[in-house]
């Protein structure tokens, strides 16, 4: 009688390594089972299933609506999850999100004018930013807490990229207009990563670089506010920390303003303890929201009746009004700038969407909602090539302003649209007030928003939980602060890519020994009180075993083997006769895989030593038997568990357990 055993290590007579259920008096012997032979059509569309859709059928929803009208429904509430929540929008729902969209709103503002001067472009494109792309977030997003907007290392990345191409100063339309390109190509590859179901390509970019990459821009981005901190006219393009520390005291003796620094570190000490109190008191989180408005309000009063402006205190002076302006005709579609501005946006836009992302995913994680990742691509994308067409640059869900929407009692992604209408009223009415707005003001409510960037909790909790996450952490973090932001970028990418092939090329594997009084097979690393069979050797492989690693494994379980030998020789055991290989945890095998266990099978013959293949998984069975590995070692070398190969081979080593 045979059973098909499962990919996790199951076993049913209970001497599995995966589980730990009692022993079961069951006389039956089982053994692997060989599931059905799939076609190459169904290895193939299985494949692209797990790919891009996860295992799951993405037709199954429509296929079980009984008419076609109900099916065109379920279409458009897919692409536009807003006609999904608005069915049950309520007054009660609109409370919540207006406050929050209030409260965004007087962070926001003051927000993107500095922001705008990070990615050196007008003051009014930064405020664009934060009007029509939250229009389009909502009908197209599922996220309810994601506030839409400028975001400080995305404009220093887009700024510092832009740069290198095109100098603001001296060429600010051709300048605007790449901007303009990058934020198209930004939108295309975002939307293009939702269509094609690849959000998995960002996931290269791990937790622990992105947790490195913005400690580090946030120590660049504060450290380049120094220039309007304390009023230095002349200062470093470069935004490593050692060109930007020696422009800052080259001009320490000449270029600081007194009064500036006065007005800066004033306000930046009242948002700092504003902030303070916001975290320490969730309910009074509104003043660290509306500190920055009001700073600015103050500071701007300030300077208008002493004229401040006068006396060396730098200002932002005009600032355009009326909303966005149509851009298409802006962005370069020929050229030589179009490649440029396709690369600059390709990574602002990876960017842009992994912070969209991980900060998404944390809020619906803290609200038990669902966040549909490709369809969080496919909005961002939107939004941002809408964007690009109204002169708006790059824009995404940063974590401050989410955070300050969620905690505004924000219930869906209308609390958007609430911010870009008072956006819209600012834009229209409001941005003459602005013009003796201090550029120190704007420095210092830079410094304190991106002081939360630095989560040096969350790096210390990566060093003692893995090291070679911590590595890439680091690494991440010194690229951008001695080199560059893209620098830091790449090395984040690198280490989080090589750890992955490290791991790929060099799996693990452990000897195992059995647990005494129990037909239960342990790692002996993890428990040492295990026990060994004599004249028998197990180990366990922990992953699947392909080009890249079967000869490590081979070589691997070699190792085992004579490290094993030389232990049992030196206890007077007798000589080794068999090698099991468990593999429960090898979900996969190909071509070299197979190859690699032929080789092992005619090294240990050489040494007169048995192979035994232990729980296999169905995948694995499958390949095996096309491959005829099983007639090759023999069909009675497959068992079902260890505990089945130790009782069959070595049944001494049973009774004595």
């Amino acid at each position: 009688m045979s059973r098909a055993v499962s990919d996790g290590g199951e076993n049913l007579n209970g001497s599995d390594v995966g589980g730990s259920r009692a022993p079961s008096h069951c006389s039956m012997d089982y053994r692997v089972s060989f599931p059905p032979k799939k076609s190459i059509l169904q290895e193939f569309s299985g494949t692209l299933k797990d790919l891009f859709f996860a295992g799951d059928d993405p037709l199954r929803q429509y296929k079980e609506q009984p008419s076609w009208s109900k099916r065109v429904w379920l279409g458009l509430r897919n692409v536009f999850p807003v006609l999904e929540w608005g069915r049950h929008y309520t007054l009660g729902k609109f409370k919540g999100d207006f406050i929050a969209g209030l409260t965004i709103a007087s962070l926001c503002i003051p927000q993107d004018i500095g922001y705008a001067k990070l990615a050196h472009l007008p003051p009014e494109i930064g405020l664009y930013g934060s009007f029509v792309p939250p229009l389009i977030y909502p009908l197209l997003g599922t996220s309810r807490d994601l506030a839409m907007g400028p975001m400080a290392v995305v404009a220093l990345l887009l700024g510092t990229l832009l740069q290198k191409e095109i100098d603001p100063k001296t060429h600010p339309l051709e300048y605007k207009r790449l901007a303009f390109t990058a934020t198209f190509f930004a939108g295309i590859t975002q939307a293009a990563l939702g269509f094609f179901r690849l959000g998995f390509i960002i996931e290269f970019l791990s937790h622990a670089a992105i947790i490195g990459f913005m400690g580090g821009a946030a120590i660049i981005i504060a450290l380049q506010q120094l220039k309007g901190f304390l009023g230095i006219k002349n200062f470093t393009n470069n935004t490593d920390i050692v060109s930007v520390m020696k422009s800052i005291f080259k001009s320490a003796h000449h270029g600081w303003n007194w009064q500036t620094i006065l007005i800066a570190s004033s306000f930046l000490g009242f948002l700092l303890v504003t902030k303070y109190i916001g975290k320490k008191k969730k309910k009074l989180f509104w003043m660290s929201a509306t500190a920055p408005l009001i700073s600015v309000i103050v500071s701007t009063f300030f300077v208008y009746i002493t004229r401040a402006d006068k006396h060396g205190v730098a200002i932002v002076k005009n600032i355009e009004k009326g909303i966005n302006p149509p851009s298409a005709n802006l962005i370069y579609f020929s050229g030589p700038f179009v490649l440029k501005g396709f690369k600059i946006g390709a990574v602002a836009g990876l960017i842009a969407l992994t912070e969209a992302i991980a900060v998404g995913r944390t809020f619906a994680g803290m609200k038990d909602y669902k966040l549909d990742g490709n369809k969080e691509m496919m909005a961002l994308g939107t939004m941002n090539v809408v964007g690009s067409l109204t002169s708006c640059y790059v824009t995404t869900g940063g974590f401050a302003r989410s955070a300050v929407n969620c905690m505004a009692g924000c219930k869906t992604a209308a609390s958007n649209v609430v911010m870009s209408i008072v956006v819209l009223l600012t834009l229209l009415f409001l941005t003459p007030l602005f013009k003796y707005t201090p550029n120190a003001i704007l420095s210092s409510i830079i410094i304190s928003a991106v002081l939360g960037l630095i989560d040096y909790k969350a790096a210390y909790h990566i060093w003692k939980v893995d090291k070679l996450d911590f590595l890439a952490c680091l690494g991440a973090f010194l690229g951008v602060v001695f080199s560059s932001v893209e620098y830091g970028l790449l090395i984040a990418v690198a280490i989080s890519i090589a750890k992955v092939l490290l791991q790929a090329t060099r799996p693990k594997t452990a000897l195992l020994g059995n647990l005494p009084r129990t037909t239960i097979y342990r790692k002996i690393e993890q428990y040492p009180d295990v026990t060994t069979a004599p004249g028998m050797v197990i180990v366990q492989v922990d992953s699947a075993i392909y080009f890249t690693n079967s000869n490590y494994v081979k070589e691997r379980i070699l190792r085992w083997l004579e490290e094993e030998e030389e232990r049992q020789r030196q206890q007077n055991f007798p000589q080794i006769e068999f090698l099991i290989v468990e593999l429960s945890a090898v979900v996969d095998i190909d071509t070299s895989g197979i190859h690699a266990l032929e080789e092992l099978f005619r090294a240990l013959k050489k040494s007169k030593i048995q192979l035994i293949l232990a729980n296999p998984g169905p995948t694995v069975i499958q390949k095996l038997r096309s491959a005829k590995f099983p007639e090759l070692i023999g069909e009675d070398k497959i068992s079902l568990t260890v505990g089945d190969a130790v009782k069959r081979f070595a049944p001494k080593a049973v009774d004595s357990v």
